[in-house]
């Protein structure tokens, strides 16, 4: 179990700042969105990690598919989806996706999955199952896989980086003082090794984090510097919010300034492409990552 950190009540950071507000999500093409996710039996990480930015997402047409099912075999401190034993992984949710992806008529396309330590090569094989279903189905798509580490199974990791995504995902989500408390079944080392072999198999490459968690600047622009040396040609920065009081508590709200700085930042370091704002997350405008 891990241990949250105590934040005495003089501690704990003021209301939401207004500059977290999102609009509740309305209009016919986010009805539309939720319909087929529906009838697909699909789950999307939108809802599952309690996206704020669903409505405008989903507003415009688009989702984040979360394959694999919707139980996770990590208990991440930060993360919103459900732990435990997951069920046995759908052979036919691969087709289910690529049609949704068809129907929605999306020109960009975001997965991403539980992870799934129970199964020997984590759930490889149903990843690259869903992009070539997507490629048959739907080739005028482009896509990003924001994938698992797979436990350093680098044959695993193979198996998606032969379907050629156009963007290859994974998150390192915080600094390394904070690993052990944030998500302590991964490694920091582990993630920016996987980073660096998917760069040199040449593909694009991604990366995000969250703060708000008592990380500092120096520790912030040291992950830059990291990345940026294993290959790393995007980064999302964004404000972690609390999914429930059994989550890690927040420790600051980050003035929407800061978050500038930090793009300015990282675009000077040389990444590619810096997203960064207190509503970003991992997927949060991917088409513009191409």
């Amino acid at each position: 179990m891990i241990k949250l950190p105590v934040i005495k009540p003089e501690e704990m950071p003021k209301r939401k700042p207004k500059w977290l507000r999102v609009k509740l999500p309305v209009g016919e093409n986010y009805k539309r969105v939720r319909s087929l996710v529906s009838e697909y039996k699909l789950h999307t990480i939108c809802e599952s990690g309690n996206c704020p930015n669903m409505g405008e997402c989903w507003g415009a047409g688009t989702a984040t598919f979360m394959i694999l099912g919707n139980v996770c075999t990590r208990g991440c401190s930060f993360c919103a989806v459900a732990t435990g034993r997951p069920p046995e992984y759908d052979e036919d949710e691969p087709r289910r996706v690529a049609e949704a992806v068809k129907l929605m008529g999306v020109k960009h396309c975001v997965l991403t999955s539980v992870n799934r330590d129970e199964l020997k090569d984590g759930g490889a094989a149903i990843w690259a199952a869903t992009v070539r279903e997507i490629r048959s189905i739907a080739p005028e798509v482009t896509m990003e896989t924001l994938i698992p580490d797979f436990r350093a199974k680098w044959d695993a990791l193979e198996q998606i980086l032969v379907e050629k995504p156009e963007v290859v995902s994974h998150n390192l989500e915080t600094v390394p003082r904070l690993y052990r408390l944030v998500r302590p079944q991964a490694k920091y080392p582990r993630s920016l090794e996987q980073i660096k072999r998917t760069k040199e198999f040449g593909c694009r490459t991604k990366s995000g984090i969250m703060l708000g968690l008592s990380e500092t600047k120096e520790e912030i622009l040291k992950l830059m510097d990291d990345l940026i040396e294993n290959g790393c040609d995007v980064l999302t920065l964004g404000q972690y919010l609390q999914p429930t009081k059994h989550h890690l508590p927040i420790h600051e709200y980050i003035h929407p300034d800061l978050f500038d700085e930090y793009r300015e930042i990282g675009l000077k370091k040389g990444f590619d492409f810096v997203e960064s704002g207190p509503l970003v997350r991992s997927s949060y405008h991917a088409e513009k990552h191409l």
